[in-house]
């Protein structure tokens, strides 16, 4: 009973938060409230016993999300005060969630009771995936496309975001947050790598080490460390695109490897190969996403004459 009604204020916590997030007249309330209800999907996720789900809501929509709103606020010229809609113009977004919320509880209403046939079937694959976690198997091996085309959404984010970026503008590094910057860079890359390892048996992999990583990044950045992580380093751009080359060049070679008796599968690696082979995209998938979200949040250095950086 105590269960339910947590679920139940848990609910009405986040359809409170959505909508005032979306009424709210200042734009800093509207993030800081978008911020809380990413913390509180998170946990949402968590209840349904989803902790990939939850891990990546908490890392993505809650932290780098929220970090990226308020770095366009910031960037942004025009008076944030200045500008009051109207009640209408305000209720109309939030009419529109009353009405997906709606919809999407009587699509749930109209699931059968029974189990997907899918879960005893991914199951049964399981032994031949190269993991032995079933979300990792089924984003890495069973819907490679998935993992594939999320990669390449990210780039095509970057490449949109970077014409329109305004530069990054110098400012004074706060001592006692470079301290702790510095500190921390450590145990963060530590913890990235043990959820891009641990990803294979129990929750984790690509996206959550890399959006840690990204984290990390952000916050060097912003203590003025890093300076080198630009789309300008013809290295970082490297970084960027290996997620998507290493997994188009792993399904052709999966492709080459497959005996000539058996029906090739695009994105489908070798029961023998499948487990190195998942390890090495993620290991690449990480390194892309982390340095895409970092540029996506941070932008790029002011220009800086007279000065010559050594990369």
């Amino acid at each position: 009973m105590s269960l339910l009604l947590f679920d139940t204020a848990l609910c009405l916590l986040l359809l409170a938060l959505a909508l005032a997030s979306m009424l709210s007249r200042q734009l800093v309330n509207a993030v800081m409230l978008y911020i809380a209800f990413g913390l509180m999907m998170a946990l949402a996720w968590a209840r349904l016993a989803a902790p990939d789900l939850a891990l990546a809501e908490a890392a993505i929509g809650a932290g780098l999300t929220g970090a990226l709103c308020f770095s366009a606020l910031a960037r942004q010229q025009l008076d944030i005060t200045a500008a009051a809609l109207s009640w209408p113009q305000r209720l109309w977004p939030a009419t529109f969630v009353v009405l997906m919320l709606g919809g999407i509880l009587a699509a749930l209403l109209q699931l059968p009771s029974v189990a997907s046939p899918l879960v005893a079937v991914a199951q049964a694959e399981l032994i031949n995936s190269g993991v032995s976690h079933p979300v990792t198997a089924v984003l890495l091996n069973f819907r490679s496309w998935d993992t594939l085309l999320e990669l390449v959404v990210l780039l095509l984010a970057l490449l949109g975001a970077l014409p329109v970026a305004p530069a990054e503008k110098s400012a004074t590094s706060w001592s006692l947050g470079l301290s702790w910057s510095r500190l921390l860079a450590p145990m963060v890359i530590l913890l990235a790598g043990y959820l891009l390892w641990a990803g294979a048996s129990q929750p984790g992999g690509a996206f959550q080490a890399g959006v840690l990583l990204a984290a990390g990044a952000v916050v060097l950045r912003l203590n003025q460390q890093l300076n080198w992580l630009s789309w300008c380093n013809f290295w970082v751009r490297l970084l960027v695109v290996a997620g998507i080359a290493v997994f188009v060049l792993v399904a052709l070679l999966a492709l080459w490897l497959t005996p000539a008796n058996v029906d090739a599968v695009w994105l489908s690696w070798p029961p023998l190969l499948a487990g190195g082979i998942i390890l090495l995209i993620e290991v690449f998938a990480t390194l892309a996403i982390a340095s895409t979200l970092t540029l996506l949040v941070v932008g790029e250095p002011a220009p800086q004459h007279n000065r010559t950086e050594s990369v």
